[in-house]
């Protein structure tokens, strides 16, 4: 029995040695990032009343508030997190131009104006054509993402309740979609019978799911809503288990579970209608609707195999030798796969750049379903590379091809027939891309982990393409880039570059 009380001990210990838990300092640090986002908006909103030319009360009382959702609002963030933010403004506030009153967009110009003039501030990017529009910055180093909904009132008290009806009456259909994010938030954190074991649970399966290559909602894996519900559905059946039993019986559970058979939290109400998808997960906040999913036949089919993978390593997790280290393994892409494709996007211009890659992203799927009627299936890993071989800024993925299949695979095909998918809609020069199969031993030697720091420090340095960076990495965590060593000859080792995805 001590055996089982330590266990939590040294599961939670492994997670914050491998920089999987917020240190106090960084919590505090994230806490003042949010004051003074929302001393921002208290700003910015009274400059719009202003416009709108308001009676002066109506102006002195005009309020917004900023919402957590996603892993920061479930209290499970990280290092490696963004920040999900919500802003939440009162009915007179926009996020279009209203040719009537020729008013300007006082979410992504007036808004995005005041935060791209603060020192503070940096890489911002304005996402409208996503299904939840945002804007994505870095705020004094903290990756932020910040949504817009309205509500019909004239002023958003900062104890604002989404979940009562009365105030998300008669709102537009892009606020309800920006609002489901909080409103899931709340929902979960009021039915799981016991919250700080919810999140000790969350914050294991997520760090699971991106070891294992299955987090991330737009490339068809799992994104923090459906992981949240799946985590506090196990935390429902088991109120009494401790957090190691819940990690055992959470693999066990979805290992066998008999999809397309639904995931539902007690507490909704109505079951939800019949659906097409792949694995549906409903949502807490709307029993008559599911998760939004991405999921494909080939994505499906990893995940699956992930849980089984993981019901395999946690059958002994109540042993004391148990090394949980090996359920966090890393996924070893190159050892699975003996051809990838290679989907490069580019720009002439480096600040237009964040902006093609995002857009890309929100319509990656539409390339997977394409791939997958060429009869091609494959892994499509998350993660940005760099080329360096490549004299124009770019964003790389090495998506795995399933062995046995797609050998005839044209990847012009595919690309037409993408390209003409993402010209519908997009504001702007329409960037580059180019999709090439490359075999194993084609890899290159060394890449570049492109994560949002690294590209922002692209924006403000000229590199030389001709010199190679091999990446140093965290002596804590393995996939976690901390800097590159400069070489000229392209030979030079370092002791933590032990290869590009092993």
């Amino acid at each position: 029995m001590a055996s089982e009380i330590e266990l939590p001990r040294s599961l939670l210990k492994f997670l914050s040695e491998e920089g999987l838990v917020a240190s106090p300092e960084e919590e505090q640090r994230i806490s003042n990032v949010i004051d003074k986002l929302k001393e921002i908006l208290m700003t910015w909103i009274k400059r719009v009343a202003y416009q709108r030319r308001l009676p002066k009360n109506q102006i002195k009382a005009a309020s917004a508030t900023l919402l957590p959702y996603g892993v920061y609002g479930l209290g499970v963030y990280n290092v490696e997190s963004n920040i999900d933010v919500l802003c939440v403004a009162p009915c007179f506030a926009s996020m279009k131009v209203s040719p009537l009153f020729f008013y300007m967009e006082d979410f992504f110009i007036v808004l995005n104006n005041m935060l791209a003039g603060r020192p503070e501030v940096s890489g911002i990017h304005c996402i409208k054509d996503a299904k939840v529009p945002l804007l994505h910055f870095t705020f004094e180093g903290i990756l932020i993402d910040l949504a817009f909904a309205k509500l019909q009132v004239t002023a958003v008290p900062e104890s604002v309740d989404i979940l009562d009806p009365s105030f998300v009456k008669d709102v537009d259909e892009t606020s309800w979609k920006s609002l489901c994010g909080v409103r899931v938030k709340n929902s979960i954190l009021q039915l799981v019978p016991d919250v700080k074991i919810f999140q000790e649970n969350l914050r294991c399966i997520k760090s699971w799911a991106k070891r294992r290559g299955v987090y991330g909602d737009l490339f068809g894996f799992f994104g923090d809503i459906q992981l949240a519900v799946l985590v506090a559905f196990i935390c429902q059946k088991n109120p009494s288990a401790s957090l190691v039993d819940l990690i055992s019986i959470f693999f066990k559970t979805f290992a066998f579970w008999p999809w397309p058979e639904p995931v539902v939290l007690e507490g909704g109400a109505t079951l939800p209608p019949i659906t097409r998808a792949l694995m549906p997960i409903q949502l807490p906040s709307s029993p008559n609707e599911y998760c939004h999913s991405n999921m494909t036949i080939s994505t499906f089919n990893k995940i699956r195999a992930e849980f089984r993978r993981g019901y395999c390593q946690t059958q002994d997790a109540l042993k004391p030798q148990f090394d949980w280290r090996n359920l966090f393994e890393s996924f070893p892409y190159s050892k699975s796969c003996l051809r990838f494709i290679k989907v490069c996007l580019s720009t002439y211009n480096k600040d237009e750049l964040g902006t093609w890659v995002h857009w890309v992203k929100s319509r990656i799927r539409c390339l997977l379903l394409k791939l997958e009627e060429l009869q091609a299936l494959c892994d499509p890993n998350p993660t940005e590379y760099i080329d360096l071989s490549i004299r124009v800024p770019n964003v790389v993925f090495y998506w795995g091809l399933v062995p046995g299949r797609g050998n005839n695979l044209d990847p012009n095909a595919a690309r037409e027939d993408f390209m003409r998918n993402l010209s519908i809609g997009y504001r702007g020069n329409l960037g580059r891309m180019t999709i090439t199969i490359v075999q194993v031993s084609e890899l290159p030697k060394s890449l570049q982990l492109a994560d949002d720091h690294i590209r922002e420090s692209l924006r403000l340095i000229n590199y030389n393409p001709q010199q190679e960076m091999l990446p140093v990495y965290s002596k804590h965590l393995a996939c976690y880039v901390v800097g590159y060593l400069a070489t000229t000859d392209g030979n030079l080792e370092h002791p933590h570059a032990n290869g590009w995805m092993d």
